[in-house]
């Protein structure tokens, strides 16, 4: 019985081999750039006044009075935990090794006239990872302590265009060329081969792709105490490509390696935001965001050699089950200039997750976040240093064999209690010329 139930949740654990941890909360997302924005809890398509514009909303860009440039760093530190027992003498209680995983936003403006303003971003909208203790799954891995990693990013290259319609109008728009980079290491897990169960060892995995969508915003002033933002982000396909090696599966006399397709679809964003002034020093402003998440109802997997097609295709390897829902997101946020150098701020927003509980898995936990954001900047002669600090609690998630039994899903999910934390900490640099 043991046995049997070590390899279900292996099976649950071997279903999902794409990202391990990859999403920060929104699905692939992660929930802002910049930290004076996200600061003030992600609150900015209503405001989008300074650098992060061409994250947040691109018509930002066409009230600029002068040449501006900015960079942002931010470190994700996530604690993800996980535990089972399985009577009679099946326990796991995993956790990630401290890991640090980096984001970053570069961009440019330069008003070419006074109604046209072009610029240049480059920043990573997607990246995390998880490094599981492997000594921690030993149990179920036959005394084995295999890697358990990964690393997921997205770059994004948006050349911005904005326009000024009139003095309180303006719209604008991004290109935005993606470049995804993905590594796993995890179990490879068990195989009959004709002759019994073979245990396959480390599976490696390493892809890359690109992909391109726009991003479309609009920003009214209609007074100096409001502004109102709408921004629009169209899907984007990003087609990955790249190579699969399971050593054991060549000690056997079988390819130990196969080139692999995979395409990740990011949905369609739609968020709206308002900003307002109701007396000089203070700024306060929300934000209603929704993702189309509903969209991605699987992942497929295309094997090139095709022995691996056919072992990967009747282990049901080659499909991952996600089924996830649309989500909106509510934020809030403030901003008080204390002394015209010094500003405090901060920020709420809720995130619930996309995923179901029958599609849960340690390989892409996902969690109804609470966001708690603040932070400081310090402005002088056109120089604005900026400090955040963010922290996101993640609702434990508890999982039952019953829930996954029902829904048909017992070798594509895995039961359990999850816990997951983030710690994220920002500082951003930007001049005016």
């Amino acid at each position: 019985m043991r046995n049997r139930i070590s390899r279900i949740l292996a099976a649950g654990m071997l279903s999902l081999i794409f990202l391990t941890g990859s999403g920060l909360a929104n699905g692939l997302n992660l929930n802002g750039l910049g930290t004076r924005a996200v600061s003030m809890g992600g609150a900015f398509i209503g405001l989008a006044d300074d650098f992060s514009l061409v994250y947040w909303n691109p018509a930002g860009a066409g009230f600029l009075k002068q040449p501006l440039f900015g960079s942002y760093l931010t470190d994700l530190i996530p604690v993800n935990k996980y535990q089972v027992t399985i009577p009679p003498d099946l326990s796991i209680k995993a956790e990630t090794r401290l890991s640090h995983y980096l984001g970053f936003m570069v961009a440019y403006y330069r008003p070419l006239n006074d109604r046209l303003t072009v610029g240049i971003g480059v920043y990573t909208p997607s990246g995390l990872g998880a490094n599981w203790r492997g000594e921690d799954f030993q149990e179920m891995t036959a005394g084995v302590a295999y890697d358990w990693t990964s690393k997921v990013g997205l770059f994004t290259i948006s050349p911005t265009i904005a326009w000024m319609i009139s003095d309180r109008l303006s719209v604008g728009a991004n290109l935005n060329i993606n470049y995804g980079m993905f590594s796993l290491k995890r179990w490879a897990g068990e195989v009959d081969m004709g002759e019994g169960p073979m245990d396959l060892g480390q599976y490696d995995e390493t892809l890359h792709g690109w992909g391109f969508g726009l991003t479309l915003g609009v920003l009214a002033r209609p007074a100096d105490w409001v502004s109102a933002g709408l921004t629009v982000k169209t899907v984007s396909t990003v087609k990955f490509k790249g190579t699969a090696e399971m050593i054991y599966l060549g000690y056997a006399g079988y390819p130990d390696s196969s080139d692999l397709r995979r395409n990740i679809r990011w949905p369609w964003f739609v968020g709206g935001g308002v900003a307002l002034r109701p007396v000089e020093d203070l700024v306060v402003t929300a934000d209603l965001q929704w993702t189309g998440w509903s969209a991605l109802k699987s992942l497929d997997t295309t094997y090139l050699d095709p022995f691996w097609n056919l072992m990967m295709s009747e282990a049901g390897n080659d499909s991952i089950l996600l089924d996830w829902k649309d989500r909106w997101q509510l934020r809030f946020g403030l901003e008080y200039r204390l002394t015209p150098e010094f500003s405090f701020r901060a920020g709420y927003y809720s995130d619930p997750s996309p995923a179901p509980d029958y599609t849960m898995n340690i390989l892409l936990p996902s969690f109804d976040f609470h966001s708690f954001n603040t932070g400081a900047g310090y402005e002088i002669k056109g120089l604005s240093l900026n400090w955040g600090l963010e922290f996101l609690s993640g609702k434990k998630r508890e999982v039952t064999f019953e829930e996954l039994l029902s829904a048909g899903t017992l070798t594509r999910a895995m039961p359990g209690t999850y816990r997951m934390h983030l710690i994220v900490p920002s500082v951003s640099v930007s001049y005016r010329f």
